[in-house]
């Protein structure tokens, strides 16, 4: 029988946690790291000569670098900036973008609404067009449907629902610089556990939150260093300035060093930054033992719902996101069911209104997203349990 990871031992007997896919749990690792900033270093980074101070930003710019470095992205053309989460990253870029230099914004249907928000909100203040992209069974864009012309294009790598993946990114991102425009990817569902489709991939900027990720409540923002000659920077603060004057001031940015500072306007989530550098230690660190039981776990779970005659899925192939409706029942009431059951698991559209209620017409749905904390034995109950539910 395998057991839980030791990582997550505080982890009730009972408790089957189903929802990494809004935010995963944290490891111990992670957990004592953000603790020790609470209680040994505690102090506002890059602003401060004492000792605490410096402990803190060794620890901070560590995390840029281990960013880049998990990525396997060029350090010399990569800048890591910290925000609140996806959504807000994604806005900040679009928001400070220069409409001069683009003819239109491209999304895809399949978005979560941070970026299919976002664009709405840039082609309304820009007055630029606005192009919704069809995405294939298997995730990828038809490149010869569009012209990407001086486009933004803001699309997922990575599924919130059902985790297909955007297959020809490299294509993707070719056509786009080709066509004179910039490509943003929301890597939010991708980062945890299908890092590889967005690795060695130099588009202009990727957002994603940490909190999928096993780490801390945190946004990160990974963009090209000339992404910033296409911006007018209007969201300013405290730790962005080399020096200020009367009516002016100059952004560290345009200094050179420090370009990070262009996106972190005032203080930082210091604590949960340093908690960030330790999730990628840790996910660096699990055995192949462990990816194979997530695996085995997503195999035997999508196995059992796609068997099952009253279960309608939205997964075309197993992912450790799998979203779901039974017949004849409300999927909000099977999530209360199942929680009854010490079963969590999201219900509704999870932030894709478009392409699941209006283009795909479903009724609401239960998302099933499995973690590296799940046991086989958590599957087994979850299976039991579904099954007495739908009978």
């Amino acid at each position: 029988m395998i057991k839980r990871m030791n990582e997550f031992d505080y982890l009730g007997e009972k408790d089957i946690y189903l929802d990494s896919a809004c935010q995963s749990l944290r490891p111990r690792p992670v957990i004592e790291a953000i603790n020790a900033y609470y209680t040994k270093h505690n102090s506002c980074g890059e602003r401060v000569k004492y000792k605490w101070g410096i402990e803190t930003d060794e620890k901070v710019e560590a995390t840029r670098k281990k960013v880049i470095k998990f990525l396997k992205l060029p350090a010399r053309k990569y800048t890591v900036s910290f925000t609140l989460n996806t959504t807000y990253g994604i806005n900040l870029i679009l928001s400070q973008l220069n409409p001069k230099h683009f003819k239109k914004i491209m999304t895809s249907e399949i978005e979560h609404n941070s970026p299919f928000l976002s664009s709405i909100a840039f082609s309304q203040r820009t007055k630029l067009p606005r192009e919704v992209m069809k995405r294939e069974e298997d995730g990828s864009i038809d490149l010869d449907d569009y012209n990407f012309e001086k486009a933004v294009v803001v699309v997922n790598c990575a599924s919130n629902f059902d985790g297909r993946k955007l297959l020809n990114i490299k294509e993707l991102t070719k056509a786009v610089h080709k066509a004179g425009g910039i490509l943003i990817i929301d890597a939010a569902q991708a980062m945890a556990h299908s890092t590889d489709i967005i690795r060695n991939v130099e588009v202009d900027a990727i957002c994603f939150s940490a909190h999928k990720l096993y780490a801390p409540s945190l946004g990160v923002i990974v963009w090209q260093s000339d992404l910033a000659e296409k911006m007018d920077v209007g969201f300013v603060g405290g730790g962005m300035v080399d020096d200020v004057n009367k009516d002016s001031y100059l952004l560290s940015a345009e200094g050179k060093e420090h370009r990070y500072t262009r996106f972190e306007a005032g203080l930082q989530a210091w604590g949960e930054i340093v908690g960030f550098g330790a999730a990628l230690d840790w996910l660096n660190g699990v055995s192949k033992k462990d990816w194979k039981n997530l695996e085995d776990n997503t195999r035997e779970l999508y196995d059992f719902l796609d068997s099952s005659d009253k279960v309608r899925l939205v997964n075309r192939e197993a992912n450790p996101t799998m979203s779901f409706y039974v017949e004849g029942i409300d999927s909000h009431m099977l999530g209360n069911a199942l929680s009854r059951d010490n079963i969590m698991a999201r219900t509704g559209y999870f932030c894709a209104h478009y392409y699941l209620d209006h283009v795909m017409k479903f009724p609401p749905l239960i998302r099933f997203s499995l973690g590296l904390h799940n046991r086989p034995k958590d599957i087994e109950i979850v299976k039991n349990e579904l099954s007495k539910i739908v009978k």
